[in-house]
């Protein structure tokens, strides 16, 4: 985290362009009081605008003189003419105290917050480590607003995380999901926020491994009425008929794969889940999905979300997803993105454990809109392979994230360590719910705080 960050607070962080905001900035102990009564100047400029000591861009800046309020708080109102990164910079007498950082966002993020998750992990319930409540927990310490347990085959481990905490606020919202796995193909599809299990639409004899459970967690509760389980004769019958509209589809590219992964894109939709195209250059004894198919599967977009990272770190995986992601962009296909851990191992016995995640601007932390928001393009993959973090998305968003990267999700992320382990102490009965509640509200209130919305 940036010192400044430790000695100085500003708040609301981000605003609405247009609109005139009253802002404060908080020194953080005895070291950095704004001392007696003597006047600060204090300049605020785009960082897109160029320097002020360069003689064309030299007046583009707003200047205040500014005396310590009896708060100790300095005061000032500021409106901004265009979406971007703002430099506010302090001075006593001519000597620069420190330089904090604001943004301007345009009304159609300015009603939005955002929200850092993952959508595709596993537990103990498949082929990952860890019991699916703990490894809720401790992605919130790491600074998760979301989660989506995604064990192999099997939609009720999600629910069993989510009935952990169903009698209590958090700050953490734990959707529903699984990996889909079908006869018939090798192609690894997630269903993220479904409200039943695709996996469960097949009778276990129909699928080829152990599928404990799946028929009877199977949808997220009562209000549900998942479709009836699915006969061999009815699948098959559904993909030929899929595979008869094919009609310009490439000589090496496998159909009935291709059928498959529209079929389940579909029941995943019909479920209100968001269905993600996952990674396709997966190294398992070759790529996971051969290149052909790859590159239809792009180019006719059945599924909802690329899952441009993943939870590998040798280049191919995210490097290659990366570089065919703004390939298409360049064909004018802009494919809604989502970065993912694929976590087996939420501890920090793993080292891919945080490896990538998705930052979605939502308008709030609830499973509708963040699938909405993701299908709408509302969302960034950031990659944390190395302390270097990287960001995919587009120009506009990565811009946005990076000031989150370095402004906001320092001071979000230490609250949520705590939340987190809250969390997990209530999970294991170290802890009652009052006090769960108590510290997700603080961290809850940090989007009040720093974020001021469109009125």
């Amino acid at each position: 985290m940036k010192l400044e960050l430790h000695d100085y607070d500003i708040y609301p962080k981000v605003f609405p362009v247009g609109e005139k905001t009253d802002i404060t900035v908080k020194p953080l102990g005895v070291h950095t009081a704004f001392a007696g009564k003597g006047e600060y100047k204090l300049v605020v400029q785009r960082l897109d605008s160029g320097s002020i000591s360069h003689p064309f861009t030299s007046g583009n800046h707003t200047d205040y003189t500014l005396a310590a309020s009896d708060d100790g708080c300095l005061h000032f109102a500021y409106t901004a003419e265009k979406e971007g990164e703002l430099a506010v910079r302090i001075y006593k007498e001519d000597r620069r105290v420190v330089q904090l950082n604001l943004y301007a966002l345009d009304a159609d993020l300015a009603d939005r917050i955002p929200l850092r998750g993952d959508l595709h992990m596993h537990t103990c319930r498949s082929d990952g480590h860890g019991d699916p409540a703990v490894v809720c927990a401790d992605y919130r310490m790491r600074g998760y607003d979301f989660i989506v347990i995604t064990d192999h085959y099997r939609y009720y481990p999600s629910l069993e995380a989510i009935k952990a905490y169903r009698d209590v606020k958090t700050s953490l919202n734990i959707l529903p999901g699984e990996e889909v796995h079908l006869p018939q193909t090798d192609v690894h599809i997630v269903n993220a926020g479904g409200t039943f299990s695709v996996n469960g639409l097949f009778a276990q004899s129909l699928n080829y491994k152990e599928t404990d459970g799946m028929i009877d967690g199977r949808r997220l509760d009562d209000t549900v009425t998942p479709p009836e389980i699915v006969s061999e004769e009815t699948y098959n019958r559904a993909l030929d008929a899929i595979e008869a509209t094919l009609t310009d589809c490439p000589a090496d590219v496998d159909r009935r794969w291709y059928a498959v992964c529209v079929w389940a894109f579909d029941k995943i939709r019909e479920a209100g889940g968001l269905g993600i195209f996952a990674h396709p250059y997966w190294i398992s004894d070759m790529w996971q999905i051969h290149e052909p198919l790859t590159y239809y599967m792009l180019e006719k977009h059945p599924f909802d979300a690329f899952e441009v990272l993943g939870g590998e770190n040798y280049y191919e995986q995210n490097g290659f997803q990366t570089a065919i992601y703004y390939d298409e962009y360049r064909r004018g296909r802009v494919h809604p993105i989502v970065g993912s851990t694929d976590s087996h191992n939420s501890t920090e016995n793993n080292r891919n454990a945080a490896i990538c995640s998705t930052i979605v601007f939502a308008h709030e932390n609830d499973r509708a809109d963040i699938i909405a928001s993701i299908k709408d393009k509302y969302s960034v993959a950031v990659d944390t392979i190395s302390a270097e973090y990287r960001l995919v998305g587009e120009h506009r968003f990565q811009k946005y994230a990076c000031y989150l990267m370095e402004n906001f999700y320092p001071l979000h992320d230490r609250e949520a360590r705590v939340d987190g382990e809250i969390m997990r102490k209530y999970y294991l009965g170290e802890a009652d719910k009052e006090t769960l509640a108590a510290v997700s509200r603080i961290s809850d209130a940090m989007f009040d705080k720093y974020f001021k919305r469109k009125q």
